[in-house]
């Protein structure tokens, strides 16, 4: 638990330095972007002694770790608003659609997987690998392109941008359709290979030789004894693969204009408004650390040699 802990906070600690240094290197002045190009001189040194972006990037990185532990990520250069504000508002939604993408992934992928490993070589077997192959390749970003295409423009079956009205559960159910199946299909074939494999070998083990022999059948087998063993390298790579299926829901986000971490890093890259940059990143970073400790722990619950070991 303690080296968890401090390898988060490390990993955070990384990230945020390689943040301010790269928005150091970006050209363009924020506060012209801010106040527009019709401000003098003198407004802008104003506005930048204000945001305190007349400091060198050490002293605002400092400053910036200083605030961070008092709960502050600093404050939006255009809109003033403080960015946790901002980034409380749109992290549900991206939280969402990769937990939506990932949960429907899960439940197609596993069967899937099962399915192919108690047949294997067989035709079954090979068109799910087939189509496991096909989807990992293609990105999650075109996957929502020609989704958007096929199902909203073409089709007219789902609607194309937004996030839904506010308080209207269906209706944000419809629009969550199309960027859950983009961000979870990829998925869908990475679990199905994955979870063949490890049952395949898991099947081959001398406890499930033993209850074979006892005359139980191969489905109890299969779903009570084996499948749980199977799904450990499945749940760790889950964990570690958390951060692409984050920057797959971002960049989705940016397909359908959904109001999530992704839109709000991309206005934020684009006026160049390093607070509400670095505050997404850091949340962004803080749920990949959040969600490999989570993984941890359910391994540690799937296999009791892991608790032994910790």
């Amino acid at each position: 638990m303690i080296r968890q802990a401090c390898l988060a906070v490390g990993v955070l600690l990384t990230a945020i330095i390689i943040l301010f240094c790269l928005i150091y290197l970006v050209p363009g002045d924020p506060a012209t972007v801010a106040l527009g190009p019709r401000a003098s001189a003198e407004q802008k040194d104003v506005f930048r002694q204000a945001m305190g972006l007349d400091q060198p990037i050490p002293v605002q990185a400092v400053r910036f770790l200083g605030n961070l532990l008092k709960g502050d990520l600093g404050t939006d250069l255009l809109t003033r608003q403080p960015v946790l504000t901002l980034v409380a508002s749109a992290l549900p939604r991206t939280v969402t659609l990769a937990l939506v993408g990932l949960g429907w992934a899960l439940i197609v992928g596993i069967p899937l997987g099962c399915l192919s490993a108690l047949r294997p070589n067989s035709g079954i077997d090979r068109l799910i690998g087939v189509f496991s192959t096909s989807v990992i390749a293609l990105p999650s970003f075109l996957l929502a392109i020609y989704a958007l295409i096929l199902f909203a423009v073409v089709l007219r079956w789902l609607p194309a941008m937004g996030a839904g009205e506010p308080g209207d559960i269906p209706d944000q159910i419809t629009h969550l359709i199309l960027p859950a199946f983009a961000v979870g299909l990829g998925w869908v074939g990475y679990i199905a290979r994955l979870v063949r494999a490890s049952l395949l070998e898991t099947l081959q083990e001398n406890h499930i030789r033993t209850y074979r022999a006892f005359g139980v059948s191969d489905m109890r087998i299969t779903l009570r004894f084996a499948l749980p063993i199977a799904m450990i390298p499945v749940v760790a790579v889950i964990g570690v693969g958390l951060g692409s299926l984050l920057s797959g829901a971002v960049l989705v986000e940016v397909v359908f204009s959904r109001p999530g971490l992704g839109s709000l890093a991309l206005q934020a890259v684009t006026s160049r408004n390093s607070p509400v940059l670095v505050g997404t990143v850091l949340v962004t970073t803080l749920l990949y650390v959040v969600a490999n400790f989570a993984t941890d722990l359910l391994a540690a619950f799937l296999d009791p040699r892991i608790r032994k070991e910790g």
